[in-house]
Protein backbone atom coordinates (compact mmCIF):
# COMPACT_ATOMS: atom_id res chain seq x y z
CA UNK A 1 0.00 0.00 0.00
CA UNK A 2 2.84 2.40 0.84
CA UNK A 3 4.48 1.70 -2.51
CA UNK A 4 1.21 2.39 -4.35
CA UNK A 5 0.71 5.59 -2.37
CA UNK A 6 4.24 6.78 -3.12
CA UNK A 7 3.73 5.98 -6.80
CA UNK A 8 0.47 7.93 -6.93
CA UNK A 9 2.05 10.87 -5.14
CA UNK A 10 4.92 10.78 -7.59
CA UNK A 11 2.53 10.83 -10.53
CA UNK A 12 0.60 13.68 -8.95
CA UNK A 13 3.82 15.65 -8.54
CA UNK A 14 4.61 15.20 -12.23
CA UNK A 15 1.10 16.36 -13.13
CA UNK A 16 1.52 19.48 -11.01
CA UNK A 17 4.89 20.24 -12.57
CA UNK A 18 3.61 19.64 -16.09
CA UNK A 19 0.49 21.75 -15.65
CA UNK A 20 2.57 24.38 -13.89
CA UNK A 21 4.65 24.72 -17.02
CA UNK A 22 1.68 24.58 -19.36
CA UNK A 23 1.26 28.32 -19.69
CA UNK A 24 4.97 29.08 -19.67
CA UNK A 25 4.88 28.36 -23.38
CA UNK A 26 7.34 30.97 -24.51
CA UNK A 27 10.20 30.75 -22.03
CA UNK A 28 11.83 27.58 -23.31
CA UNK A 29 11.05 25.44 -20.26
CA UNK A 30 11.95 21.81 -20.89
CA UNK A 31 10.26 19.02 -18.94
CA UNK A 32 10.42 16.13 -21.40
CA UNK A 33 10.53 13.29 -18.88
CA UNK A 34 7.41 14.00 -16.83
CA UNK A 35 5.49 15.30 -19.81
CA UNK A 36 6.24 12.36 -22.08
CA UNK A 37 5.72 9.86 -19.27
CA UNK A 38 2.21 11.10 -18.56
CA UNK A 39 0.87 12.30 -21.86
CA UNK A 40 3.10 11.06 -24.65
CA UNK A 41 3.22 13.50 -27.54
CA UNK A 42 3.71 13.51 -31.29
CA UNK A 43 6.24 11.14 -32.76
CA UNK A 44 9.75 12.31 -33.52
CA UNK A 45 11.34 13.47 -35.67
CA UNK A 46 9.24 16.45 -36.72
CA UNK A 47 8.33 15.98 -40.38
CA UNK A 48 7.03 19.19 -41.99
CA UNK A 49 5.71 17.23 -44.98
CA UNK A 50 3.06 15.74 -42.68
CA UNK A 51 1.73 19.15 -41.66
CA UNK A 52 -1.51 20.59 -43.02
CA UNK A 53 -1.30 22.64 -46.20
CA UNK A 54 -0.23 26.25 -45.64
CA UNK A 55 -3.18 28.60 -45.08
CA UNK A 56 -4.21 30.85 -47.94
CA UNK A 57 -4.56 34.28 -46.37
CA UNK A 58 -6.67 35.57 -49.24
CA UNK A 59 -9.40 33.33 -47.80
CA UNK A 60 -11.07 35.01 -44.78
CA UNK A 61 -11.50 31.61 -43.12
CA UNK A 62 -7.78 31.68 -42.36
CA UNK A 63 -8.19 34.81 -40.25
CA UNK A 64 -9.43 34.39 -36.69
CA UNK A 65 -10.33 38.09 -36.63
CA UNK A 66 -11.05 40.60 -39.35
CA UNK A 67 -12.53 44.07 -38.79
CA UNK A 68 -15.33 43.60 -41.32
CA UNK A 69 -16.60 40.54 -39.45
CA UNK A 70 -18.15 40.51 -36.00
CA UNK A 71 -16.30 38.36 -33.49
CA UNK A 72 -15.37 37.89 -29.86
CA UNK A 73 -12.53 40.37 -30.28
CA UNK A 74 -15.24 43.05 -30.47
CA UNK A 75 -16.35 42.52 -26.88
CA UNK A 76 -15.77 45.32 -24.39
CA UNK A 77 -15.86 45.22 -20.58
CA UNK A 78 -19.27 45.86 -19.04
CA UNK A 79 -20.13 49.58 -18.92
CA UNK A 80 -17.16 50.39 -21.14
CA UNK A 81 -17.93 52.32 -24.30
CA UNK A 82 -15.68 52.55 -27.32
CA UNK A 83 -16.03 55.13 -30.06
CA UNK A 84 -14.11 52.97 -32.52
CA UNK A 85 -15.98 51.11 -35.24
CA UNK A 86 -14.09 48.12 -36.54
CA UNK A 87 -12.92 48.88 -40.05
CA UNK A 88 -12.92 52.65 -39.53
CA UNK A 89 -10.08 53.04 -37.04
CA UNK A 90 -6.97 54.89 -38.23
CA UNK A 91 -4.66 52.22 -36.79
CA UNK A 92 -4.56 48.42 -37.15
CA UNK A 93 -3.57 45.69 -34.71
CA UNK A 94 -1.88 42.55 -35.97
CA UNK A 95 -2.57 40.10 -33.15
CA UNK A 96 -0.68 36.80 -32.89
CA UNK A 97 -2.47 34.40 -30.58
CA UNK A 98 -0.65 32.08 -28.15
CA UNK A 99 -0.65 28.29 -27.87
CA UNK A 100 -4.06 26.69 -27.76
CA UNK A 101 -3.06 23.35 -29.27
CA UNK A 102 -2.56 21.16 -26.22
CA UNK A 103 -3.38 17.69 -27.47
CA UNK A 104 -3.06 15.85 -30.74
CA UNK A 105 -0.64 13.61 -32.56
CA UNK A 106 0.94 16.20 -34.85
CA UNK A 107 3.52 18.86 -34.08
CA UNK A 108 1.50 21.66 -35.66
CA UNK A 109 -2.23 22.28 -35.73
CA UNK A 110 -4.36 21.26 -38.66
CA UNK A 111 -6.43 24.50 -38.65
CA UNK A 112 -9.57 22.38 -38.25
CA UNK A 113 -12.23 24.83 -37.00
CA UNK A 114 -14.20 22.11 -35.17
CA UNK A 115 -11.67 21.59 -32.41
CA UNK A 116 -10.96 22.53 -28.85
CA UNK A 117 -7.87 24.29 -30.20
CA UNK A 118 -10.06 26.64 -32.19
CA UNK A 119 -12.19 27.28 -29.09
CA UNK A 120 -8.99 28.20 -27.26
CA UNK A 121 -8.20 30.66 -30.05
CA UNK A 122 -11.61 32.20 -29.52
CA UNK A 123 -10.79 32.51 -25.81
CA UNK A 124 -7.70 34.47 -26.76
CA UNK A 125 -9.69 36.78 -28.99
CA UNK A 126 -12.26 37.51 -26.28
CA UNK A 127 -9.82 37.97 -23.39
CA UNK A 128 -6.67 39.26 -25.06
CA UNK A 129 -7.23 40.74 -28.53
CA UNK A 130 -10.33 42.58 -27.29
CA UNK A 131 -8.09 44.88 -25.24
CA UNK A 132 -7.19 46.66 -28.50
CA UNK A 133 -10.65 47.32 -29.93
CA UNK A 134 -10.74 50.74 -28.27
CA UNK A 135 -8.09 52.06 -30.63
CA UNK A 136 -7.73 49.85 -33.60
CA UNK A 137 -8.97 47.50 -36.30
CA UNK A 138 -8.11 43.93 -35.23
CA UNK A 139 -6.52 41.43 -37.59
CA UNK A 140 -5.55 38.00 -36.24
CA UNK A 141 -4.31 35.21 -38.51
CA UNK A 142 -4.89 31.55 -37.89
CA UNK A 143 -1.63 29.69 -38.27
CA UNK A 144 -0.27 26.19 -37.95
CA UNK A 145 0.71 26.81 -34.35
CA UNK A 146 3.18 24.60 -32.57
CA UNK A 147 1.83 21.89 -30.29
CA UNK A 148 2.42 22.56 -26.57
CA UNK A 149 4.61 19.43 -26.55
CA UNK A 150 7.23 21.32 -28.58
CA UNK A 151 8.08 23.30 -25.45
CA UNK A 152 9.05 20.13 -23.62
CA UNK A 153 11.58 18.93 -26.14
CA UNK A 154 15.18 19.86 -26.78
CA UNK A 155 15.87 23.44 -27.88
CA UNK A 156 16.66 22.17 -31.37
CA UNK A 157 13.32 20.41 -31.82
CA UNK A 158 11.42 23.28 -30.23
CA UNK A 159 12.98 25.84 -32.53
CA UNK A 160 12.41 23.65 -35.59
CA UNK A 161 8.68 23.41 -34.88
CA UNK A 162 8.32 27.07 -33.92
CA UNK A 163 10.22 28.18 -37.03
CA UNK A 164 7.76 26.20 -39.11
CA UNK A 165 4.80 27.93 -37.40
CA UNK A 166 6.47 31.32 -37.83
CA UNK A 167 6.43 30.92 -41.60
CA UNK A 168 2.65 31.25 -41.54
CA UNK A 169 2.75 34.32 -39.29
CA UNK A 170 5.29 35.99 -41.58
CA UNK A 171 3.20 35.25 -44.68
CA UNK A 172 0.06 36.52 -42.94
CA UNK A 173 1.84 39.75 -42.03
CA UNK A 174 2.99 40.19 -45.63
CA UNK A 175 -0.58 39.64 -46.83
CA UNK A 176 -1.89 42.07 -44.21
CA UNK A 177 0.49 44.78 -45.41
CA UNK A 178 -0.23 44.22 -49.09
CA UNK A 179 -4.00 43.80 -48.92
CA UNK A 180 -5.46 45.18 -45.70
CA UNK A 181 -3.42 47.91 -44.05
CA UNK A 182 -3.54 50.51 -46.85
CA UNK A 183 -0.50 52.23 -45.38
CA UNK A 184 -2.04 52.77 -41.93
CA UNK A 185 0.10 52.69 -38.79
CA UNK A 186 -0.12 49.44 -36.86
CA UNK A 187 0.44 47.75 -33.52
CA UNK A 188 1.91 44.28 -33.15
CA UNK A 189 0.25 42.44 -30.24
CA UNK A 190 0.76 38.92 -28.96
CA UNK A 191 1.06 36.53 -26.05
CA UNK A 192 3.27 33.53 -25.30
CA UNK A 193 3.89 31.50 -28.51
CA UNK A 194 2.54 34.52 -30.34
CA UNK A 195 5.22 36.61 -28.65
CA UNK A 196 7.91 34.20 -29.81
CA UNK A 197 6.71 34.89 -33.35
CA UNK A 198 6.08 38.58 -32.67
CA UNK A 199 9.63 39.42 -31.62
CA UNK A 200 10.95 37.56 -34.66
CA UNK A 201 8.54 39.54 -36.83
CA UNK A 202 9.93 42.76 -35.37
CA UNK A 203 13.47 41.69 -36.14
CA UNK A 204 12.89 40.15 -39.59
CA UNK A 205 10.21 42.37 -41.07
CA UNK A 206 10.14 45.72 -39.25
CA UNK A 207 13.39 46.73 -37.58
CA UNK A 208 15.71 48.60 -39.92
CA UNK A 209 13.01 49.02 -42.58
CA UNK A 210 10.58 51.83 -43.48
CA UNK A 211 7.92 49.94 -41.51
CA UNK A 212 9.45 51.20 -38.26
CA UNK A 213 7.81 54.58 -38.77
CA UNK A 214 4.41 52.90 -39.07
CA UNK A 215 4.89 50.84 -35.92
CA UNK A 216 3.03 52.60 -33.12
CA UNK A 217 4.28 50.03 -30.60
CA UNK A 218 4.52 46.29 -30.02
CA UNK A 219 2.69 44.74 -27.07
CA UNK A 220 4.51 41.41 -27.17
CA UNK A 221 3.55 40.10 -23.75
CA UNK A 222 4.41 36.89 -21.89
CA UNK A 223 7.01 34.41 -23.05
CA UNK A 224 10.28 35.39 -21.39
CA UNK A 225 11.88 37.78 -23.87
CA UNK A 226 15.48 38.60 -23.05
CA UNK A 227 17.01 42.06 -23.24
CA UNK A 228 19.60 40.64 -25.61
CA UNK A 229 16.90 40.08 -28.23
CA UNK A 230 16.54 43.85 -28.49
CA UNK A 231 20.28 44.48 -28.36
CA UNK A 232 20.42 42.91 -31.81
CA UNK A 233 17.88 45.37 -33.26
CA UNK A 234 18.83 48.63 -34.95
CA UNK A 235 15.79 50.79 -34.16
CA UNK A 236 13.13 48.97 -32.17
CA UNK A 237 13.88 49.40 -28.47
CA UNK A 238 12.06 48.58 -25.26
CA UNK A 239 9.54 51.29 -24.32
CA UNK A 240 10.32 53.33 -21.20
CA UNK A 241 7.28 55.57 -20.87
CA UNK A 242 3.52 55.52 -21.49
CA UNK A 243 3.88 57.46 -24.74
CA UNK A 244 7.11 56.11 -26.26
CA UNK A 245 6.61 55.09 -29.89
CA UNK A 246 8.16 52.60 -32.33
CA UNK A 247 9.14 50.41 -29.37
CA UNK A 248 8.06 47.23 -27.57
CA UNK A 249 6.64 46.33 -24.16
CA UNK A 250 6.85 42.95 -22.47
CA UNK A 251 6.33 41.39 -19.06
CA UNK A 252 5.93 37.99 -17.40
CA UNK A 253 3.55 38.04 -14.43
CA UNK A 254 4.24 36.30 -11.12
CA UNK A 255 2.69 36.45 -7.67
CA UNK A 256 4.45 38.53 -5.06
CA UNK A 257 4.80 35.32 -3.01
CA UNK A 258 7.64 34.37 -5.38
CA UNK A 259 9.38 37.74 -4.98
CA UNK A 260 12.26 36.37 -2.94
CA UNK A 261 12.65 33.16 -4.91
CA UNK A 262 15.35 32.72 -7.52
CA UNK A 263 14.03 32.46 -11.07
CA UNK A 264 17.28 32.04 -13.00
CA UNK A 265 15.53 31.50 -16.34
CA UNK A 266 14.07 35.02 -16.03
CA UNK A 267 17.27 36.92 -15.25
CA UNK A 268 18.06 39.38 -18.02
CA UNK A 269 14.50 39.38 -19.32
CA UNK A 270 12.53 42.42 -20.38
CA UNK A 271 10.08 43.78 -17.82
CA UNK A 272 7.96 46.86 -18.47
CA UNK A 273 5.62 47.66 -15.59
CA UNK A 274 2.14 48.13 -17.12
CA UNK A 275 1.06 50.39 -14.27
CA UNK A 276 3.78 52.96 -15.06
CA UNK A 277 5.03 51.75 -18.47
CA UNK A 278 8.59 52.13 -17.19
CA UNK A 279 11.27 49.62 -18.11
CA UNK A 280 12.27 47.79 -14.93
CA UNK A 281 9.69 49.95 -13.18
CA UNK A 282 9.65 49.85 -9.38
CA UNK A 283 6.66 49.32 -7.11
CA UNK A 284 3.49 50.98 -8.40
CA UNK A 285 0.47 51.24 -6.11
CA UNK A 286 -3.11 50.16 -6.54
CA UNK A 287 -4.12 53.72 -7.37
CA UNK A 288 -2.16 53.36 -10.64
CA UNK A 289 -3.97 50.19 -11.69
CA UNK A 290 -6.54 51.00 -14.41
CA UNK A 291 -8.26 47.68 -13.95
CA UNK A 292 -8.63 43.96 -14.43
CA UNK A 293 -11.48 42.33 -16.35
CA UNK A 294 -12.96 38.92 -15.58
CA UNK A 295 -12.35 36.35 -18.30
CA UNK A 296 -15.07 35.14 -20.64
CA UNK A 297 -15.43 31.45 -21.46
CA UNK A 298 -13.11 28.69 -20.37
CA UNK A 299 -9.67 27.82 -21.67
CA UNK A 300 -9.43 24.07 -22.25
CA UNK A 301 -6.39 22.48 -20.70
CA UNK A 302 -7.07 18.85 -21.60
CA UNK A 303 -3.70 17.29 -22.37
CA UNK A 304 -4.86 14.09 -24.02
CA UNK A 305 -7.79 12.69 -25.93
CA UNK A 306 -9.42 13.84 -29.14
CA UNK A 307 -9.10 17.50 -30.06
CA UNK A 308 -12.81 18.14 -30.47
CA UNK A 309 -14.95 21.20 -29.81
CA UNK A 310 -16.83 21.13 -26.52
CA UNK A 311 -19.25 23.99 -27.10
CA UNK A 312 -17.59 26.63 -24.92
CA UNK A 313 -19.95 29.54 -24.27
CA UNK A 314 -18.46 33.04 -24.18
CA UNK A 315 -20.45 35.35 -21.96
CA UNK A 316 -20.00 39.14 -22.17
CA UNK A 317 -16.89 40.46 -20.49
CA UNK A 318 -17.34 41.46 -16.87
CA UNK A 319 -17.06 44.89 -15.31
CA UNK A 320 -13.73 46.61 -14.79
CA UNK A 321 -12.13 45.98 -11.40
CA UNK A 322 -9.84 48.97 -10.79
CA UNK A 323 -7.17 49.50 -8.12
CA UNK A 324 -6.92 45.75 -7.54
CA UNK A 325 -3.19 45.22 -7.43
CA UNK A 326 0.31 46.58 -7.02
CA UNK A 327 3.05 45.69 -9.48
CA UNK A 328 6.81 45.92 -9.67
CA UNK A 329 9.62 44.67 -11.88
CA UNK A 330 12.52 42.81 -10.32
CA UNK A 331 15.22 40.83 -12.12
CA UNK A 332 13.19 40.55 -15.32
CA UNK A 333 9.90 39.51 -13.66
CA UNK A 334 6.70 41.46 -13.01
CA UNK A 335 5.45 40.70 -9.50
CA UNK A 336 1.87 41.56 -8.58
CA UNK A 337 -0.36 41.35 -5.54
CA UNK A 338 -1.11 37.69 -4.84
CA UNK A 339 -4.34 36.54 -6.48
CA UNK A 340 -4.82 33.21 -4.69
CA UNK A 341 -8.07 34.29 -3.06
CA UNK A 342 -9.50 36.15 -6.05
CA UNK A 343 -11.46 35.01 -9.08
CA UNK A 344 -8.29 35.41 -11.15
CA UNK A 345 -6.30 33.06 -8.99
CA UNK A 346 -9.04 30.47 -9.12
CA UNK A 347 -9.74 30.68 -12.84
CA UNK A 348 -6.53 30.65 -14.85
CA UNK A 349 -4.32 31.87 -12.03
CA UNK A 350 -1.17 30.32 -10.67
CA UNK A 351 0.15 27.22 -12.43
CA UNK A 352 2.96 26.51 -10.02
CA UNK A 353 5.63 28.60 -8.38
CA UNK A 354 3.47 31.72 -8.42
CA UNK A 355 3.49 31.79 -12.24
CA UNK A 356 0.58 33.95 -13.48
CA UNK A 357 1.29 33.51 -17.17
CA UNK A 358 -2.42 32.99 -17.82
CA UNK A 359 -3.14 36.39 -16.26
CA UNK A 360 -0.68 38.49 -18.28
CA UNK A 361 -3.64 40.07 -20.09
CA UNK A 362 -6.76 39.78 -17.88
CA UNK A 363 -5.43 41.57 -14.80
CA UNK A 364 -4.09 44.41 -16.96
CA UNK A 365 -6.90 44.56 -19.52
CA UNK A 366 -7.75 48.22 -18.92
CA UNK A 367 -4.12 49.26 -18.54
CA UNK A 368 -3.43 47.82 -21.98
CA UNK A 369 -6.63 49.25 -23.46
CA UNK A 370 -6.01 52.77 -22.20
CA UNK A 371 -2.31 52.75 -23.03
CA UNK A 372 -2.91 51.57 -26.60
CA UNK A 373 -5.29 54.50 -27.05
CA UNK A 374 -2.73 56.85 -25.51
CA UNK A 375 0.09 55.71 -27.78
CA UNK A 376 -2.13 56.04 -30.84
CA UNK A 377 -2.93 59.61 -29.80
CA UNK A 378 0.78 60.28 -29.26
CA UNK A 379 1.54 58.85 -32.70
CA UNK A 380 -0.79 61.27 -34.46
CA UNK A 381 0.36 64.15 -32.27
CA UNK A 382 3.89 63.41 -33.45
CA UNK A 383 2.65 63.51 -37.03
CA UNK A 384 0.93 66.88 -36.50
CA UNK A 385 4.14 68.26 -35.02
CA UNK A 386 5.92 67.22 -38.18
CA UNK A 387 8.48 64.98 -36.57
CA UNK A 388 10.31 62.88 -39.10
CA UNK A 389 9.55 59.50 -37.57
CA UNK A 390 5.89 59.55 -38.58
CA UNK A 391 5.06 59.24 -42.28
CA UNK A 392 2.77 61.63 -44.06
Amino acid sequence: MKIVRRTLLGLLAIVVIAVGALFATGNGSVLPLGWAFLFGGPSLPFDPTKAADPPDYSDPINWAALPDREGLEDMTPAQTVTSVTQGDAPVDVFFIHPTGYLRGNSWTHSLDPNTGTEENTQWMLSNQASAYNGCCNIFAPRYRQANIFAYFQTPEIREEVLAFAYQDVARAFDYFLANYSEGRPFIIASHSQGTHHGVRLLKDKIDGTPLVVRLVAAYIIGGGLSNSQFDDMQEVEVCNSATDLHCAVHWDTYSEVALDEELPDRLGNVCVNPLTWRRDGGLAGRDQHAGAVSVSGSFQVALSGADVASGVVFEPLGAVIPNMLEAQCKDGVLYITDQSDTQFGKVGGSFGGGNYHGLDYPVFHMDIRENAKLRVAAYFAEKVQGQSKVPE
